[in-house]
């Protein structure tokens, strides 16, 4: 599909400096753009290529100035970067506007859905389920019986969504995520085996949820794991039974948290951390990468660094006698030697 420029200029409120009737048909990074492509220039560092690129339209703030001449037709706006996710954001939903349900696609009787639903091939969605509007699932996913999934809401090919778990509106579920799988419940014996305890709670996603790509949440063993509205969680994430995270908290790939553990409201988290079980983290608390969270954090808005977990001041001044460490002992060998001459 093409778009003019003039089209564009009027969806983003800019002043076209060039040819009004330009089309472009996909989006590029201006160091890549070719004929029919449209880029942006927001960051300074990539300014040399507004005179070289091939793109055939570029936005740019209206304070750019052009030291020689630009091929591309502009589209001059008060924030390039921003005007630039907007049509990316616009771009996505076109993509993702399918509708209608495949003949390959199965859909249990008992099951409801609202106008504008679309199910892929080989979607298997099971008895009672209430599926609101304009709900996109795409091939291969499995939705289990008695779930909910809001309006608006999208899952990606190859998602596993167990029995009772409830979606709200809005929400991201991205290709084999893994929602409401057992929690890891085991009971030892005097045998030394383990004996498994039923897990019979649920997983409940508020609205505007997103969920990486491969990541799982664990139904919990009675009652609901909790991700709260507005929590974004990156790629490869584990979330274990009954844990609870806040409003607007963000965390990234690799991280783990343990059962039961409540995590605060807009905290950010991030990649390769480690949370042990039954914690409390408390609202605005930030965490490095590659953290280990072994006990409670209960001072809001503080950073966190290391493993375990020191204030992240005290973690660099750390890091950097431990960086020195092989210079001490050099000089602390140096001091012993002087002494045992001086003894003798």
């Amino acid at each position: 599909m093409e778009f003019s420029a003039q089209q564009i200029a009027s969806l983003l409120g800019g002043t076209i400096e060039g040819n009004p009737n330009e089309m472009v048909s996909t989006l590029a990074k201006i160091e890549e753009g070719t004929k029919g492509t449209l880029s942006f220039l927001a960051n300074p560092k990539y300014t040399p290529y507004i005179y070289t690129t091939d793109a055939s339209i570029v936005i740019v703030n209206e304070t750019f100035v052009s030291e020689k001449q630009v091929k591309s037709t502009l589209i001059r706006v008060p924030d390039a970067y921003l005007a630039f996710a907007q049509l990316l954001e616009m771009y996505q939903e076109y993509k993702n506007d399918k509708k209608g349900v495949s003949s390959l696609a199965f859909i249990a009787s008992s099951t409801t859905y609202g106008e504008g639903f679309y199910a892929g091939e080989f979607v298997s969605i099971g008895e009672n389920v209430s599926i609101g509007k304009n709900v996109k699932v795409y091939p291969h996913v499995y939705i289990g019986d008695d779930c909910t999934l809001g309006d608006d809401t999208i899952v990606f090919p190859g998602a596993k969504i167990y029995a009772e778990t409830i979606i709200g509106r809005s929400c991201t579920i991205h290709a084999g995520v893994v929602l409401g799988s057992d929690g890891f419940g085991f009971a030892p014996q005097a045998d030394n085996q383990y004996k498994k305890i039923p897990q019979n709670g649920n997983v409940v996603l508020e609205d505007y949820v997103e969920i990486g790509a491969n990541t799982t949440v664990d139904r919990a063993t009675l009652g609901s794991t909790i991700i709260r509205k507005g929590v974004k969680l990156d790629n490869l994430i584990q979330i274990a039974h009954n844990v609870e995270i806040g409003d607007n908290t963000v965390i990234a790939a690799l991280t783990g948290v343990s059962g039961s553990t409540k995590i605060g409201k807009n905290c950010m988290i991030g990649g390769q951390v480690g949370l042990a079980g039954h914690l409390t983290i408390a609202d605005g608390v930030k965490l490095a990468a590659q953290s280990g969270v072994a006990s409670s954090l209960k001072e809001e808005n503080m950073i966190w660094m290391g493993s375990p977990v020191v204030p992240i001041g005290e973690a660099k001044r750390t890091f950097i006698h431990l960086r020195r460490l092989d210079q001490l002992s050099k000089r602390v060998q140096e001091l012993e030697n002087k002494l045992v001459k001086l003894s003798e």
